[in-house]
């Protein structure tokens, strides 16, 4: 037990409550000391509160699913139980969501975001519109990770990567600087493919329906998506995938390449890892920078307790979405170390990006 240090007289009293008041405050500084009342001071903060959870995508997207399954689960596990109100920031690809997050959200823990899985690797690279540090935002967890394919229609002339890097197979992708378009460019730069790109489709949607129609060998989209919504594609071999965009094998992708082992020198390998962060980047959820650290941490633990939750996981099995979660933490320290990639590789990465 702590005692206020004997003293005497009214004189005594003063400086006994001053030391003691000294005491408290050196007591304060340890950690855990005073956690009961930093966590009451966030119940007391969210209680009756909201927060808006910012989606830089379209309804009815992947990241939209995503993110309104957060917004159904995650308030009851914050100190204080506020509501989260799921909101859709449509623009520039979700970009306009990102510098909106960092430049102009609320930074007092009112306001959370969904944004580009690319977020980190676009403001390595220099991305005309980003207006943000990404090391700076207050990374609250993932959700899964952004494992996409690329695909090719049983009619077409190729079926493994290894054929499509002897021959020439169209890709169908939206915009030149559209990842369905970036992906397969870099392969041809760093991996010997023979891709060709037709642009001007809508999306992934529009992309691999013309895959279908025959128009296109090929198109980029999402596992998930595959697994959830074409899966006949797979079990009655009308299609086949080439190569899985990211660091390392998915458990369910065992026996397909990833672009990064595809590259032909260490330094290749280096550009592709930058482009494959956007896959452990994920579909992650962020807050602006500059918030009070009790709030950050208890974000963090109510969404770590999501993913344990058994109304959550039972969402997730019943949409058939992937469950491959990072904490907060964690996440928070791969954007630091992917802010270090050295500046050659950058440089490079960008010529072979916007090399026609």
């Amino acid at each position: 037990m702590f005692r206020t240090p004997r003293t005497r007289g009214r004189a005594g009293l003063r400086i006994g409550a001053a030391l003691w008041g000294a005491t408290a405050a050196l007591l304060c500084m340890v950690p855990g000391f005073n956690s009961p009342v930093r966590a009451q001071g966030v119940a007391d903060f969210y209680k009756g509160n909201t927060i808006n959870l910012i989606i830089g995508f379209p309804v009815g997207g992947g990241y939209d699913i995503y993110g309104r399954l957060v917004s159904r689960h995650l308030g009851r596990h914050i100190p204080g139980n506020p509501s989260v109100v799921a909101q859709n920031m449509i623009g520039a690809g979700g970009l306009k969501a990102a510098n909106f997050m960092y430049g102009v959200a609320p930074k007092d823990g009112t306001s959370l975001g969904i944004i580009p899985d690319t977020t980190p690797s676009e403001e390595l690279l220099g991305t005309n519109g980003v207006a943000y540090v990404s090391k700076n935002f207050n990374w609250i967890g993932r959700i899964s990770a952004s494992v996409n394919v690329q695909v090719v229609w049983n009619k077409a002339n190729v079926s493994t990567i290894a054929e499509a890097q002897a021959k020439e197979t169209v890709q169908g992708g939206s915009g030149p600087m559209a990842p369905a378009v970036i992906y397969p460019r870099l392969l041809n730069a760093l991996a010997g493919t023979k891709f060709k790109m037709v642009t001007g489709y809508g999306g992934a949607a529009e992309s691999c329906l013309a895959m279908e129609r025959g128009e296109i060998d090929g198109c980029l989209l999402a596992w998930s998506t595959v697994k959830a919504a074409k899966r006949d594609w797979l079990d009655q071999k009308k299609a086949s995938i080439l190569v899985q965009w990211g660091n390392e094998r998915h458990p369910e992708l065992a026996d397909i390449p990833t672009m990064v082992e595809l590259g032909r020198t260490p330094e290749d390998r280096a550009i592709l890892a930058l482009y494959a962060s956007a896959t452990e980047v994920g579909k992650s959820i962020v807050a602006p920078p500059g918030l009070p650290a009790e709030r950050v941490t208890a974000l963090r633990r109510a969404f770590d307790a999501m993913l344990k939750d058994p109304d959550y996981l039972e969402e997730v099995r019943k949409l058939s979405l992937d469950f491959d979660p990072m904490s907060g933490e964690r996440l928070q320290q791969y954007v630091e170390d992917l802010s270090k990639t050295p500046a050659d590789i950058i440089a490079r990465a960008k010529a072979v990006r916007e090399a026609k």
